[in-house]
């Protein structure tokens, strides 16, 4: 999360820096705000985005009224060092509309929608196990839900084989849906099995030839 203020150019824009604040599960864009040297400065020091309101004319920490707040997971500036990306950890809105974003309540494409459903089976673990399946089969134990995840692997092969795509495509989220609650039921993340595919991608591009590949 570190950075040096000092390396960054406030001057470019009368003492201020735009500031990209972007989820850091889903990589959506939640909003685009400002900070001065002090409001950066504060925000290295508490761990909490605080930035500088034009309108207020001075620095406001987000969520000192609301109680949205947003945690500051990694702050990296652009290449030409006027403007930075903060990635965080949102607790509530972003948006004083009480939206997720004020770009709008969608969802990041890609792998945003997995954290997504990664944070929805979460909250979902804490519920009644008569109203909601994914405590119920979290309850009955990994076995279980292991289970789940062989059936969904051989009905998402033959749809792969003999189905059409509809099909496929329908296997294959409920096979996804069943794994990240196994990770769940094993005390991991989906960034564990990111992890492994970035570990396994370097190998790649460190050894030429097929056995790179």
């Amino acid at each position: 999360m570190m950075i040096d203020p000092s390396t960054l150019d406030f001057d470019k824009s009368g003492g201020l820096i735009p500031v990209v604040v972007q989820d850091a599960a889903t990589l959506q864009v939640l909003t685009l705000a400002y900070m001065d040297h002090a409001a950066l400065d504060e925000t290295i020091a508490s761990g909490e985005a605080t930035f500088f309101s034009r309108a207020r004319g001075g620095r406001w920490r987000k969520g000192e009224t609301s109680g949205d707040r947003l945690h500051v997971v990694s702050i990296t500036p652009d290449c030409d060092a006027d403007s930075i990306v903060l990635k965080v950890r949102p607790v509530g809105n972003a948006c004083h509309l009480s939206r997720i974003s004020c770009f709008g309540d969608e969802d990041a494409p890609g792998l945003g929608r997995l954290a997504r459903l990664e944070a929805t089976i979460a909250e979902r673990a804490a519920a009644d196990p008569s109203v909601s399946w994914t405590a119920r089969l979290l309850a009955e134990g990994v076995k279980r839900v292991a289970q789940k995840v062989g059936e969904e692997g051989v009905e998402t092969a033959l749809a792969g084989v003999a189905g059409p795509d509809s099909e496929l495509a329908a296997e294959a989220a409920d096979l996804v849906y069943h794994l990240m609650v196994l990770l769940r039921a094993r005390h991991m993340v989906f960034q564990d099995v990111l992890d492994v595919l970035a570990r396994r991608a370097e190998v790649a591009r460190q050894t030429p030839g097929p056995a790179g590949t």
